[in-house]
């Protein structure tokens, strides 16, 4: 009898937001990759990776005030022929990959700039993923 009176309560599916510009499709690649541990964060283990050739993209701040910082990381991903992405805001983009507290009511707090921001492991692959790759012509 216990097991009529009980309802089946489905899980909420969470829909896909529309991805219109490039940096929604940013915020949600960066989202999809700390999923699954693929976001690197800050320039020695960014270099590293770049180096040897673990990167598949990188995000660069555009705020960054250190012109040798920017003249690395692009040098670097020119040589391993890995594709750059700019940022306007390292705030912006430090929220996007992870560096912020959450608050109870989902606003991030204390939120730590990132100048540059490795993908590894993009984790599941959406829209989002496509229109990133769209953008960068692969």
């Amino acid at each position: 009898m216990a097991e009529e009176d009980e309802e089946v309560i489905a899980a909420p599916v969470e829909e896909e937001e529309e991805v219109t510009d490039l940096m929604g499709a940013v915020r949600k690649v960066l989202k999809n990759a700390l999923v699954v541990d693929g976001v690197i964060r800050g320039l020695h283990e960014v270099a590293k990776h770049i180096d040897a050739s673990k990167a598949q993209v990188v995000f660069l701040a555009e705020s960054c005030n250190e012109p040798t910082y920017k003249k690395l990381v692009q040098g670097l991903c020119l040589e391993k022929n890995i594709s750059l992405i700019d940022v306007p805001d390292n705030k912006q983009l430090g929220e996007w990959a992870g560096l912020c507290k959450i608050d109870n009511d989902g606003l991030p707090r204390k939120v730590v700039g990132a100048s540059c921001v490795a993908v590894t492991d993009f984790g599941e692959e959406g829209q989002a993923y496509d229109y990133m790759m769209k953008y960068l012509g692969k």
